[in-house]
């Protein structure tokens, strides 16, 4: 309850930033060059933090019983190749961007494309700030301590601010600098939130002394490659929407963008809350309440989901209207948008259901399965893309990310109703 509480303030802020950006560029080149950098910038910060978070909080969790001089050489070792990482990661990405502009961009306008090269100078230090962050959440995760979700709105916040005071919105100026102060922010703050929470800041340094890391990098590598499958599907679509014309990433983005509200605030507060408690039942050697309790709460936000899904469908005209529909954004916009949002409700009841699954498969290390269903999900969603969008524009694209959600609810369902096998003992 604490982590939807959360959720829901940083989610409102979301909307609000969303209700800005709309007000003040509508469906534009503005909104185009900024959604296309967006998604295909961060895609792999983000991969990366979602396949090392959900092999660390489970060794963050064992961890603090250790004692303090342990916990502090790991700590910083950890921090030290992040910050490394995530520096080279940064230098790549402004380098690269104009090749991927020419692959991945060549359908959006000239203008469009002038502005993602800008708004590079943001979001390629923000590949640091992500990793970063990520980190410091898994630490404030594996205390149970949820207030990162809450943080997950700075950036918006200030993204926020910065539009609503520029003097002229007729260039991506305020999204850039809103951008770029809001995740160095978002990324300072967490990590003194999980120093305090640690104990200790966990000076950097470059080795690999620690005992954690040969399973935590076999795990890690292993969750990477369904991470990495599942990762693409941002850049699919992005790249997708691009060749459809003219503000197809736009459309998108807006309708993408107010379902992440729906998403977050119901699957994700349980979703975070889970993984360390499942962890910790698993951990203590009952295995079986941890499965029983994740196959319970699935059914659970199954049903939810669906409920949501209905009730979205009807109100979605009135949803997005509320939201978007003032300044540059018009009534036309918004049928458009409603229209595409509808597909995308579709995965609603398989998003919710399968989040809590997830982190029973984590809490139980079958990292190899969750690979494999993540690798099936991708390549059905590449397929179905390319069947669906040149017939139901960006709505096919929605529609094809709820039946990749359907395909991975039924493997998770199918693996979970089996006992995990037994862990072997180390030598």
């Amino acid at each position: 309850m604490r982590v939807a509480f959360f959720l829901l303030l940083g989610k409102a802020a979301g909307a609000f930033k969303e209700m800005a950006v709309a007000y003040r560029y509508g469906v534009s080149d503005v909104v185009d060059a900024y959604q296309f950098t967006m998604t295909m910038a961060n895609w792999l910060p983000i991969t990366i933090v979602g396949a090392l978070s959900v092999v660390l909080i489970p060794v963050l969790v064992r961890t603090r019983y250790e004692d303090r001089a342990s916990r502090a050489r790991f700590l910083g070792e950890l921090q030290g190749w992040v910050i490394a990482a995530g520096t080279v990661l940064a230098v790549l990405t402004y380098a690269a961007w104009p090749w991927v502009l020419d692959f991945a961009g060549q359908g959006l306008p000239a203008e469009a494309r002038r502005m993602s090269e800008q708004l590079t100078l943001a979001f390629a230090p923000a590949a640091l700030f992500t990793l970063m962050t990520g980190i410091s959440a898994a630490r404030l995760r594996a205390h149970e301590r949820h207030i990162n979700t809450l943080l997950d709105s700075v950036p918006a916040v200030v993204i926020l601010a910065w539009v609503m005071l520029a003097a002229t919105a007729g260039d991506v100026g305020p999204l850039l600098w809103g951008t770029l102060a809001g995740y160095l922010i978002q990324s300072v703050w967490l990590l003194w939130l999980a120093a305090k929470a640690d104990g200790m800041w966990g000076r950097p340094r470059l080795s690999l002394a620690s005992h954690q890391w040969p399973d935590l990098v076999k795990a890690a590598g292993v969750m990477l490659i369904g991470q990495v499958a599942m990762s693409f599907v941002g850049p699919i679509d992005q790249y997708t929407a691009a060749n459809l014309g003219a503000n197809a990433n736009a459309t998108l983005g807006y309708a993408s963008r107010l379902l992440s509200l729906l998403l977050g605030i119901g699957a994700a507060s349980v979703g975070r809350a889970a993984l360390p408690v499942l962890a910790d039942i698993h951990g203590r050697g009952d295995p079986g309440r941890a499965r029983s309790t994740a196959l319970k709460w699935s059914v659970l936000m199954l049903l939810g989901g669906a409920a949501v899904t209905l009730a979205g469908w009807v109100l979605a005209p009135w949803g997005v209207s509320l939201l978007f529909e003032r300044g540059a954004f018009t009534a036309q916009n918004t049928q458009t948008v409603a229209h595409v949002l509808r597909w995308g409700l579709l995965q609603l009841p398989f998003y919710f259901g399968v989040l809590i699954l997830v982190q029973l498969l984590a809490s139980q290390n079958r990292y190899r399965i969750m690979a494999m269903i993540a690798v099936a999900n991708f390549v059905l969603k590449a397929i179905m893309n390319q069947v669906l969008a040149p017939v139901m524009g960006p709505a096919g694209i929605m529609l094809a990310t709820s039946m990749m959600y359907a395909l991975s609810y039924a493997c998770y369902v199918v693996v979970a109703l089996r006992p995990a096998p037994l862990a072997k003992t180390s030598s």
